[in-house]
Formats: C-alpha cells, sequence, structure tokens
C-alpha cells in the first residue's frame, strides 16, 4: 500500500534529475499487419528490428514503441492502463505529414490546439490512443480552472481554452507551395508523454510526485486529471480518471500498455529513486539490469539507466 499522508502541494520542484527522459513505451496488440497499418504507415515510425512477437518501432535508430503481438482482444473500455502516448516530433511541418498520411488513409484524427503543444490524435486498430505533438511552449502557459483561472493564456495575455482545433490548412501550409511528402519521422523524434488512467488523483500525484520524484504541475478535479513533470510545461507524464473511480486492469489477453519506461542518468538516481519507493511500500521486482514497479492504480513502469 502506498503511503499517501503527505499534503498535496501541486507545484513543486522535480527530485529526479533534469536529464531523466522517457525510454521506450511497450503496447500489447491483436495483430502485426494491423499494427503497422497504423504505427508504421501513418505515425511512420521505423520497424527497427523483431524479436519474437516484439516489433520495436522507432525513428533514426532509436527505439521508441514496442509492440508486442499475439493480444487476444482490443482495448477494453473504462479499464485502469494507457489513455494515449505521446510522440513528439521536431518540427510543425513533421506534425504536418502526419496529418497528410492521416488524410491520404481515410483515417480519423483530431488535431487539437492545447497552446503549450499542438497535437493530432488517433487510435491504432486495436484501440491504442496515440498522440502526435509539436510542443510550443513559448505561445503561453497553463492556470487551474479550480482556482478560477483560465485554463490557458497566451504570452499576450488571451484566454485560450486549450482544447481549440488547429487550422488544417494552416498546418498543410506548412509544406509549402511543392511540398515533398515524407513516409517516416524524422530523427529527433521521441516519446513526448505518457498518459494513462487511473482510480485517484491525489494518490496518483502523490505517487508520480512525492515518490517517484517529478515536479506537479496540475491536478485539475473539476478536469479530473493531473499532470508532472521535470522543469519544463508540457507534461511528462498525465494521468486521469475518466475510466472511473472503480476501473480495475484489464482482463487477461487485452491489447493496452503494458509498461512504460523511465530513464535515469545515473546510478545514484536509480539508487535514491528505489529507496523513496521502498519507503512508500511500492512494489519493486528486479527484471535483468531494470527494476519495475506499478503506480497505486496498477500502471507497470520500468526504471533503467540511461546507456
Amino acid at each position: 500500500m502506498i503511503d499517501t499522508s503527505i499534503q498535496t502541494n501541486v507545484r513543486s520542484k522535480p527530485i529526479l534529475p533534469l536529464s531523466t527522459t522517457l525510454g521506450p513505451v511497450h503496447i500489447a496488440v491483436t495483430e502485426r499487419q494491423k499494427a503497422l497499418t497504423i504505427w508504421q504507415d501513418v505515425v511512420g515510425l521505423d520497424l527497427i528490428s523483431e524479436d519474437g512477437n516484439a516489433l520495436s518501432m522507432g525513428a533514426g535508430g532509436k527505439v521508441l514503441i514496442v509492440l508486442e503481438t499475439g493480444a487476444t482482444r482490443p482495448v477494453t473500455p473504462r479499464t485502469i492502463g494507457l489513455y494515449h502516448v505521446a510522440i513528439h516530433v521536431p518540427t510543425r511541418a513533421d506534425l504536418a505529414q502526419v496529418a497528410v498520411r492521416a488524410l491520404q488513409r481515410n483515417v480519423r484524427i483530431s488535431p487539437t490546439d492545447h497552446l503549450v503543444s499542438e497535437a493530432i490524435y488517433l487510435w491504432d486498430l486495436d484501440g491504442n490512443g496515440i498522440e502526435i505533438t509539436f510542443e510550443t511552449p513559448w505561445r503561453g502557459t497553463l492556470g487551474d480552472p479550480d482556482k478560477g483561472q483560465t485554463y490557458a493564456v497566451t504570452t499576450e495575455g488571451k484566454p485560450h481554452s486549450g482544447r481549440d482545433p488547429i487550422d488544417l490548412d494552416g498546418l498543410l501550409g506548412e509544406l509549402g507551395e511543392n511540398p515533398v511528402l515524407a513516409s517516416r519521422m524524422p530523427a529527433g523524434t521521441r516519446i513526448g508523454h505518457v498518459h494513462v488512467h487511473v482510480n485517484d488523483l491525489n494518490v496518483a500525484m502523490e505517487f508520480y510526485r512525492d515518490v517517484l520524484g517529478f515536479a506537479g504541475f496540475l491536478l485539475i478535479q473539476s478536469f479530473g486529471m493531473g499532470d508532472v513533470g521535470l522543469d519544463y510545461m508540457p507534461h511528462t507524464l498525465a494521468f486521469n480518471v475518466w475510466s472511473g473511480p472503480n476501473a480495475g486492469l484489464p482482463p487477461a489477453g487485452s491489447a493496452g500498455l503494458r509498461w512504460f519506461t523511465i530513464v535515469l542518468p545515473d546510478a545514484e538516481s536509480l539508487a535514491a529513486l528505489k529507496e523513496r519507493l521502498e519507503r512508500a511500500g511500492a512494489p519493486l521486482d528486479v527484471i535483468g539490469n531494470d527494476v519495475e514497479t506499478r503506480d497505486p492504480s496498477g500502471n507497470r513502469i520500468r526504471l533503467e539507466l540511461a546507456a
């Protein structure tokens, strides 16, 4: 049982080193070709390697997503697990390329302007959520609607919903008059954030902030979500209670999140994190050279050292 006695103080500095990053996200899917139809052909990830039922997908030779085939059913709605994984692209034109690939294949997308980022949402054929994001923190800041603040404010002081639709014509204009269409994501693409379903916002914030050691950015009860990060917006991890307070882990064989990875820069940081987990009573399992834990709702997290 996680010790949740620490009082919530949402704004804080991270305990983790600022060079902490997110590593590969492992996701269960049903069939190889169904998965590649979206993750390779639309998202634009390279199939870097294939080992048994594990498809290592990435960009510029770096593995970002590991798809594990063999799930016997699609994502089970209203359960704990992945809401979406966000893949950050280096330029706005790269975001436009994703939109083109989706439109060419009649894949439904939801282009959304969060002010501190622009995002294209889509889903694979098993129901796994995907966000392609171009981070734009220089455009404004986020506030706390629970305290009567506007959710987002531009650098000019104008309120912004944080959920406006992106002007697709303007986005596609990034490609110029004679665009060269790309089939793959460029080097420099990375995991931007991971967003998961949990049972309790306060308990999740206390775990991700006080135990794992991220800074608490926002905890918005009226939205039913919270997020944590390092020293900059947007967030590194987000969590919501939109599956309901009694949501459980998905049935065995379901597509969805297997685990996500947090990469620590040095052995001292990893040792300190393990100590915080032990002190909080969180589960700890050694798997090869990695350590695995779970958040209070059961989402699996692997901890590893940077290569």
